[in-house]
């Protein structure tokens, strides 16, 4: 049998290093230097050590979304022009809808012709599904009320080309649903750069219109807003239209419907539309007085900040991010009204 060997070569031991003699006046000098050294170092280690014992400097406080608002100038907001204002009168109060004719021109243009013949007044809101939507619109489908001038279909206006949208202020927070998030003009808004499309998203009260399976199967004539979590699949399926702006209660507290989507399934649970008219049709003293920020203010982009990192005292955790549905356009009474 071989037997294999290791063999382990021997380092050879260094000499011994010994120490250069020092000239005259020398030792002199490098004690001293020494003892210089010796003490900066110890200098440091107090500093180091008193600064570790101090109180760390409380940090700046965030900004809270009501401080921003507070803080803002009359510049940083605008009023709702009253020829793209809808006020949907119920039994309970009026509800404010802001119109958006960059994103929809068509189908919002057969809404007004609609709102100007009358064709909403006495109506009824005829569903509310939890956690989706209230909708309005006419119950008899068996008999239903005449269009007049109005286009009984309108294209879906499902998606725009980018260039209608001269607006946009983007956000830098990641989307699920789109490439590009942000707001226009105080909407919220998806694009696709490489479609050179943009679209309104389905926010929390954000007002679309209701279609069969056909695209072009809408006109208006029922409209629904959202009230419950942004159904953000439904962004470039439906045609919207606008956003409510005042009076959400009033569709979102509504009892829901029992039968299957939240229609009401008794004539007696509907509630009737006293009336729907623009804005501008009514006089001046009629008018709901509001403004709305201004979403390419840089008071906006303050007020989004102060909703990704909430501050306040209450906050501990600072999340770092914003949905874009969660970072809503501040409504007020105008302050000279």
């Amino acid at each position: 049998m071989q037997v294999s060997t290791v063999v382990t070569r021997q380092r050879a031991t260094p000499a011994p290093t010994l120490p250069l003699p020092l000239k005259p006046g020398a030792l002199t000098l490098a004690l001293a230097l020494a003892l210089a050294a010796g003490g900066a170092h110890a200098a440091r280690a107090n500093a180091a050590s008193e600064a570790r014992s101090a109180p760390a400097p409380a940090p700046a406080a965030k900004a809270s979304l009501g401080d921003v608002i507070k803080a803002s100038k009359p510049g940083d907001w605008r009023p709702l022009d009253p020829n793209n204002t809808l006020y949907l009168e119920l039994p309970g109060g009026r509800v404010v809808i802001e119109l958006a004719p960059d994103f929809a021109p068509n189908n919002i243009a057969n809404i007004k012709t609609l709102v100007q013949e009358r064709y909403y007044d006495g109506l009824a809101v005829l569903r509310s599904q939890d956690n989706f939507v209230a909708q309005w619109g006419d119950p008899d489908e068996k008999n239903p009320k005449p269009l007049k001038s109005a286009k009984a279909k309108v294209a879906g206006e499902f998606t725009v080309p980018m260039a209608n949208d001269k607006h946009f202020v983007r956000l830098p927070d990641r989307d699920g649903y789109a490439p590009l998030v942000g707001h226009s003009n105080g909407f919220p808004v998806g694009r696709d750069p490489k479609m050179r499309s943009t679209w309104l998203a389905h926010c929390y009260g954000m007002v679309g219109v209701g279609r069969d399976n056909d695209s072009d199967s809408g006109n208006g004539a029922e409209l629904y807003a959202v009230t419950g979590h942004a159904p953000r699949q439904l962004d470039r399926n439906i045609t919207v239209v606008g956003r409510v702006v005042a009076g959400m209660p009033l569709l979102s507290a509504l009892p829901r419907g029992a039968a299957p989507m939240g229609y009401y399934d008794k004539p007696e649970l509907r509630v009737p539309i006293k009336s729907v008219r623009l804005a501008a049709e009514l006089p001046e003293a009629e008018r709901s007085h509001l403004e709305v920020m201004r979403s390419d203010a840089p008071t906006y982009q303050a007020a989004v900040e102060a909703q990704r990192n909430r501050g306040g005292p209450w906050s501990k955790y600072a999340a770092g991010h914003i949905e874009l549905c969660n970072a809503p356009i501040p409504v007020r009474e105008q302050a000279d009204k």
